[in-house]
């Protein structure tokens, strides 16, 4: 039996590959989907011994099936954004305290304590719909800050610089959590010179504005905000670990995740560092759903395990938490 502790203590990485196996081995047999698919690649889980031979899901199953890896009853459904009459995916989650030690011990990670933050978040386009997953995770870090200054903002903008200034001058150490669009509308509105604040982008237009190379994006938005760096966030509705990067487009996994880099020719080869290919992630934290996902992102990996996302394979769907082409 794998359990919480055993995925959110690891320490290294034979640790980690040790776990994943494990992992890989239950979800074969608890996971109906997750099994049909390795039997369709003639996969024998007791030939697999390393991470390269693990098969991982197409993360379009997400949108067809029900990816689940017990027989529990759902305690929330995440659900992806998408146009009007688009498939979505559906993440069925029977563990939400899985996903909440993720984000919190992932956010801990790269930041610190919560506690030291006014968190301001900036979501329009993900506040205005239901199963968000970026939603539920901000929500909590707003009330886990315990500071009354914290909360989310639609389109009362004005309020915003209003708050987001006064903070900032006195002192305070603010993350502003937005969505791409709704922080350049924010910088039209007000040019900023903040000096203990991070920005924070999670990526999407939503259709509002038109997508930029992230180069152009983040040289606006630390003009506009008066900062020196722009972090992101990468995730998705369909894993509970969170990537995060603190400037320059660079992105670090919490332990419990790792990044592959496949063959776009050949979804069953991996590349060498600094190739450009298809991002696989292991999310341990998914130990209920699926683990091993083949996403639609493209990246590259680099020799100290840092990956870069650099945009999308074509006709995919663009959608949240998906970060800009570079």
């Amino acid at each position: 039996m794998i359990t919480a502790n055993d995925i959110f203590t690891i320490s290294s990485q034979k640790q980690f590959e040790k776990i994943a196996l494990k992992v890989f081995r239950f979800q074969h047999e608890n996971n109906v989907v997750y099994r049909d698919f390795c039997d369709f690649l003639k996969v024998n889980p007791q030939q697999v011994k390393s991470l390269e031979q693990i098969p991982f899901l197409p993360i379009q199953f997400f949108k067809s099936h029900n990816v689940v890896s017990n027989n529990d009853p759902a305690q929330v459904t995440f659900t992806s954004s998408g146009t009007t009459g688009a498939i979505t995916s559906r993440h069925i989650v029977t563990d939400v305290s899985l996903y909440e030690e993720s984000y919190r011990n992932g956010f801990s990670q790269f930041y610190g304590n919560i506690e030291d933050y006014v968190v301001l978040a900036l979501l329009p386009s993900y506040l205005e719909r239901d199963g968000s997953s970026l939603i539920y995770m901000v929500e909590d870090l707003i009330k886990r800050s315990n500071q009354p200054d914290s909360g989310f903002y639609l389109h009362n903008h004005d309020d915003l610089i209003k708050k987001l200034t006064a903070l900032d001058e006195s002192g305070q150490n603010v993350i502003l959590i937005g969505v791409t669009y709704a922080l350049l509308d924010l910088i039209e509105k007000h040019q900023f010179n903040l000096q203990n604040t991070i920005i924070m982008e999670t990526g999407g237009m939503k259709g509002k504005r038109k997508e930029m190379i992230r180069e152009e994006l983040h040289e606006q938005l630390c003009a506009g905000f008066g900062v020196s760096a722009i972090h992101s966030e990468y995730g998705m509705t369909e894993l509970l670990g969170q990537a995060y990067s603190l400037g320059e487009g660079v992105f670090e996994c919490p332990s419990w995740m790792h990044i592959l880099v496949r063959d776009p020719e050949d979804a069953l080869t991996y590349l060498k560092d600094g190739k450009t290919g298809g991002i696989n992630v292991i999310d341990l934290a998914n130990i209920n759903s699926c683990s091993f996902i083949a996403t639609q992102d493209l990246g590259k990996k680099n020799p100290n395990n840092s990956f870069e996302v650099l945009g999308r394979f074509d006709n995919s769907d663009i959608r949240g938490c998906n970060l800009m082409v570079l």
